[in-house]
């Protein structure tokens, strides 16, 4: 009888290639639901109810969101919309993000909605969970099946999912351009195959760094608009899986207090979004070196070095 594996984390990170070139030839379809329910609504900014790693993956497509859009979008955890956030405007489109459904207090939020006589709407992985006594609206946003509790596949494909959605709903109102909507979705499809590409080099990466990366103490990650989504995340699983005291900044706010206390022990993860920050994010990792030999870069710069680079295709 031939052994059965057992999936890990790594497990579905090798899926994740196909789960969104899936999703993005089937796009229409999977993100038709909730498109409708924004544009015929009328509605314009958006708030996004998420905890944890549907939280994480939020703030790596907002920058995304906001831009197609011409729209504020705002990720806010659930008890803090349960708590404080009794007043929305018209045109604000709400919805609660969980992968399994079954986060109770993403639940609450969902009740929320209904106390306030609006619309719930539920993204998740799992249609046949607890979301689907609590949601009006029920939006299966792709992952496929994930087993593991710490999720890979559902953060990368629940991001890529908020992106279909924003390219078609502008499409549709109007602030996406045809020739705009056709050159991103072209972009997007490439983004599988450097997935595979990156999966490749970051195995070699840890190769390269094992002896810094199974010793580390304490971790900070830190990087700038989606670069800080990825930030959360990776400080996230840091945390959750090798268990050491791990923290996210957005890149500046690093600079203004915990830079302090650092020490040559510290390990430090820096996120470039190849965008207007990017040189102030080298820079900021370039000065960390000066304290510990720990910092890496996730950039195209030719400012930092090979032994601390993991580029991007």
């Amino acid at each position: 009888m031939a052994e059965t594996k057992n999936p890990t984390m790594l497990t579905y990170i090798e899926e994740t290639p196909a789960q969104l070139a899936a999703n993005i030839e089937n796009r229409a379809s999977l993100v038709g639901g909730l498109v409708d329910a924004y544009v015929s609504g009328g509605y314009r900014n958006i708030w996004i109810v998420a905890c944890g790693s549907s939280s994480n993956a939020s703030q790596c497509a907002k920058p995304f969101m906001m831009k197609y859009l011409n729209a504020d979008v705002q990720v806010v955890p659930p008890n803090t919309f349960i708590a404080y956030k009794d007043r929305l405007a018209d045109d604000d489109f709400v919805f609660v993000v969980s992968q399994s459904g079954c986060s109770t207090n993403s639940i609450e939020a969902l009740d929320k909605l209904h106390a306030m006589g609006r619309t719930a709407i539920g993204l998740t992985g799992n249609l046949e969970s607890d979301f689907k006594d609590h949601a009006d609206v029920l939006v299966d946003y792709g992952v496929g099946t994930e087993l593991v509790g710490y999720v890979t596949k559902g953060v990368t494909t629940l991001a890529e999912f908020l992106m279909l959605f924003t390219l078609e709903a502008g499409h549709k109102n109007g602030s996406v351009s045809d020739d705009s909507y056709n050159a991103v979705v072209a972009e997007m499809a490439k983004c599988p195959e450097r997935h595979t590409a990156f999966q490749k080099q970051t195995h070699e990466f840890y190769e390269r760094n094992k002896a810094a990366l199974t010793s580390m103490t304490v971790a900070y990650s830190c990087g700038f608009a989606q670069g800080y989504g990825i930030a959360c995340e990776g400080a996230l699983k840091i945390g959750e899986t090798i268990q050491i005291p791990s923290f996210a900044y957005e890149a500046e706010e690093f600079n203004h207090g915990p830079n302090l206390q650092l020490s040559p022990n510290y390990t430090l993860f820096f996120i470039d979004d190849l965008g207007k920050t990017s040189d102030r994010l080298v820079q900021l990792a370039r000065a960390s070196r000066s304290v510990s030999d720990r910092v890496f870069v996730v950039t195209n710069s030719h400012e930092v070095d090979d032994a601390h680079a993991l580029r991007l295709p």
